[in-house]
């Protein structure tokens, strides 16, 4: 379920209790909408994540460390300003809703103790992260909402932070059982869409989940029900939430994770779950760092894979306009044969005839034939036209054989490009992909005037087969040329046959025949030919590898081949060991 409100108090709690007067050291902004803080407390370091993703906003500890741009975002300047060095006073929800208080205790520019607090709202595409000021002035935040925005509720530096309408929900911190009941009574119809509609921060799910403890049926409907044994049986059920635990990451059959809750759910018994003792954080981390890292390399990588098939579409209407080119330059020998026999009969001919029927010498019994010419021309001009036609045939066809050949190698290695960005996890990988396209000429470089980071090359993923014998795979033609010319003369290779994918690596000697069909399977499945019921792979040994010079990144010539025939499978994939991503 998305972060709702009673996800978030659990949230609020465990944060008011770990970061307590805890330090601000550092303040990264990583992602345009993403914040994280360093914070020092009770002996421990931690990471806060603060999001405000439309499609994953919210708030939690995390794991998972990110560097930050060159030049700071000037959001992260002033949140460095106003926030380094503080201290975090208060973390708390407020009205039970999807919005999130830091209180930081500070130091002025003229060293008087101030009171920032940074403000998380968890409202879908309206989320945002917001820096105020103790007077309740907004100082800045991530997202800003002029009058073309919104005419009810501003959110611009220097204008009184308001907090978003109501809706005229219930805070469930606060309410009374008699207030519960007075409107469940007004609503009506299944108790689960009345508790959505009435209380602040409860989502379909938790509401779902609330109808099933306090009335044995998440279906349960009011005019069935006693309204106010409900009302308590609620009020009870929110006094008690705080105290349940751990938290959960509901899985698919392949272990991937599929929802998230602050607690065991009733209504989803028997269905496979993680739990999180360590606390909300922890479960939010495991469940949104692979989505949200997905997501956002596919935001990143959108324009380059555009880029890649404009330039793909391009290459293959060259390919077929050469093709046409070649067609028709198949009738050169038919106009060589025309302007011979044409000037073989030159005495016998007559200007402003329309053909020249002449004796074919060309076939076995010289049969006669007709040949066009033109009345307008002399017979010697017709031969001398027919020998021109010839002579650009002849040239067109060297042109579009060699500008075939170019096109072709040129698309070979955009379809490994793109082949390469399908299986790009990472930001080092993308980076390595952008390069070799700026320096083929396919993307424009950046125009900035920060000199980039050197980043560390990145990776190929690792696996372990059931043999306990490690197998790396390349994500991107650099990868595959560092793994293959970087491995020992005995360790067995492994590529898809005849098209672009990944270099398969086998560290071993004298490889188990099962190790051997797990790195087939690997090959085929990191090749475009994924989803095919069959797929050739060829097999050998590194020392039968040589890479020809001049030739592009990835691109070697093999012998000694053994070749094996795999239908690539995910499940099988998917229950492989991966060691590195």
């Amino acid at each position: 379920m998305p972060i709702d409100g009673v996800m978030l108090g659990f949230v609020a709690r465990e944060l008011d209790t770990k970061l307590k007067d805890g330090r601000i050291d550092r303040v990264i902004q990583p992602e345009r909408d993403e914040i994280h803080l360093l914070i020092r407390a009770q002996g421990e370091n931690y990471r806060l994540l603060l999001s405000a993703s439309p499609n994953s906003a919210r708030v939690h500890l995390t794991a998972h460390a990110k560097t930050g741009p060159m030049e700071p975002p000037m959001l992260c300047m002033l949140l460095r300003k106003h926030l380094s060095g503080g201290r975090i006073a208060a973390v708390r929800r407020i009205a039970g809703d999807r919005i999130l208080e830091i209180d930081v205790s500070a130091l002025s520019e003229m060293g008087d103790p101030v009171t920032r607090t940074l403000v998380v709202e968890i409202m879908g595409r309206h989320s945002n992260i917001i820096l105020r000021n103790a007077d309740g002035r907004i100082i800045d935040a991530s997202r800003h909402v002029d009058e073309d925005i919104s005419r009810v509720r501003l959110v611009l530096p220097g204008l009184p932070y308001t907090y978003p309408p109501t809706q005229g929900k219930l805070n469930p911190d606060t309410l009374t059982a008699d207030e519960l009941a007075k409107r469940l009574a007004e609503a009506g119809g299944k108790l689960h869409k009345a508790l959505a509609s009435i209380i602040a921060g409860f989502s379909p799910q938790a509401a779902r989940e609330a109808a099933l403890r306090v009335a044995g049926d998440s279906e349960a409907l009011l005019n069935e029900l006693s309204v106010p044994e409900v009302s308590e049986a609620l009020c009870r059920y929110l006094r008690e939430m705080p105290s349940m635990g751990p938290s959960v990451v509901m899985l698919a059959e392949d272990g991937t994770p599929t929802d998230v809750y602050p607690f065991a759910q009733l209504r989803l018994t028997g269905m496979p779950a993680q739990a999180f003792a360590e606390g909300p954080s922890a479960a939010l981390d495991a469940y949104s760092y692979e989505r949200d890292r997905r997501e956002r390399m596919n935001q990143r990588s959108s324009s380059l894979a555009h880029t890649l098939k404009n330039h793909i579409e391009r290459c293959e209407r060259k390919i077929a306009i050469q093709n046409d080119a070649l067609s028709n330059a198949a009738r050169m020998e038919e106009y060589r044969k025309n302007g011979e026999l044409i000037q073989a009969n030159l005495y016998r001919l007559k200007k402003g005839a329309t053909f020249a029927e002449v004796d074919d010498f060309y076939s076995e019994d010289c049969a006669p034939i007709r040949v066009p010419m033109d009345p307008a021309l002399s017979p010697a001009q017709n031969a001398q036209r027919y020998f021109k036609l010839y002579q650009k045939a002849r040239n067109a066809r060297t042109l579009a054989a060699e500008q075939k050949q170019h096109a072709e190698q040129e698309l070979a290695y955009l379809e490994q490009m793109a082949d390469d960005l399908r299986k790009c996890t990472d930001v080092q990988g993308l980076n390595e992909l952008r390069a070799m396209l700026v320096a083929s000429g396919h993307v424009k470089a950046p125009s900035t005037r920060v000199k980039p980071r050197k980043e560390a090359p990145s990776q190929p993923m690792k696996f372990l087969s059931s043999d306990g014998i490690e197998i790396e795979v390349g994500k991107n033609a650099l990868q595959n040329e560092r793994l293959t010319l970087g491995a020992k003369g005995d360790e067995l290779w492994q590529h898809a046959q005849k098209m672009p994918g990944s270099h398969v690596l086998v560290h071993a000697t004298d490889v188990p025949e099962t190790t051997v069909r797990e790195a087939a399977m690997l090959a085929a499945y990191y090749s475009p030919r994924m989803r095919s019921s069959q797929v050739s792979i060829d097999a050998t040994l590194r020392r039968y590898i040589k890479k020809p010079g001049g030739s592009p990144a990835g691109f070697v010539i093999y012998t000694h081949q053994r070749t094996l025939y795999i239908t690539p499978d995910e499940a099988a994939v998917r229950s492989m060991r991966l060691l590195r991503e």
